[in-house]
């Protein structure tokens, strides 16, 4: 049934005639505050955007960080989507980790700030 509505949801956006492009708004943070070589949660959340098109990968100096979990695609009433990715880490010193978002045909990186 859930899927079943989230299919009904796509097509009705997809052939909406007043639905417009919409870039994401990311926010990419951890679970804990940032420590070098304590185990953590690194997230990007993505919100606000439309089409529903987009991709998010987690990297780790430019290679996709493996075992990454994606929440289901939502919407608000709007029909603005939202996404989010998340996946265990470790930081390191010299380390640069990156939610990198694919919307259509741009993308865009954003860095995780440890705040240390």
């Amino acid at each position: 049934m859930r899927i079943l509505l989230c299919l009904a949801a796509l097509t009705a956006v997809c052939f909406a005639q007043d639905a417009k492009h919409t870039p994401p708004k990311v926010q990419v943070y951890s679970r804990n505050p940032g420590e070098y070589g304590k185990e953590n949660v690194l997230i990007c959340h993505v919100s606000g955007f439309h089409p529903p098109d987009i991709t998010i990968q987690l990297l780790k100096d430019g290679v996709e960080l493996p075992g990454a979990r994606q929440t289901d695609l939502a919407f608000k009433q709007d029909w603005r989507f939202h996404l989010t990715k998340n996946v265990d880490f470790t930081p390191v010193n010299g380390d640069k980790f990156v939610c990198k978002v694919t919307h259509g045909d741009k993308t865009n990186d954003y860095v995780w700030e440890p705040n240390m």
